[in-house]
């Protein structure tokens, strides 16, 4: 069975770095369709964050992450990871990774994804 699961959450002061990995076991994420991370915070809805298209090379980012958060894939890790960078206070909760085999574009909208992770926390401080 397919899984996903993060880690590289924690917290951390506003203008610092956090770097999130998502390592699936069982496929290859090479072969995906759509790599994405969302966030959820505490009374808010599930938000899309990055997202990466292996089998096109796009990208997309939220306008609140751009310039700040870069997602990339480590092929031999077998990882898709989210590099976040001055991170302010607005950015804490709860990121999720997320993965599609199924063809396809799209992969800003969280409907496009059949696997999902556990979740690893980010909070940051003022």
């Amino acid at each position: 069975q397919v899984e996903l699961v993060e880690s590289g959450g924690g917290s951390m002061q506003a203008g610092g770095s956090l770097r999130l990995s998502c390592a699936a076991a069982s496929r290859d994420i090479a072969d995906s369709y759509c790599l994405g991370w969302f966030r959820q915070a505490p009374g808010k809805e599930r938000e899309g964050v990055a997202a990466l298209s292996p089998h096109v090379g796009s990208t997309y980012y939220a306008d609140s992450v751009k310039g700040r958060f870069t997602i990339s894939q480590d092929a031999a890790k077998n990882t898709v990871d989210l590099q976040m960078n001055s991170l302010i206070p607005e950015d804490t909760g709860m990121y999720y990774c997320a993965a599609s085999w199924n063809s396809g574009a799209n992969c800003e909208s969280s409907t496009r994804y059949t696997l999902w992770g556990q979740g690893t926390q980010v909070t940051v401080s003022s």
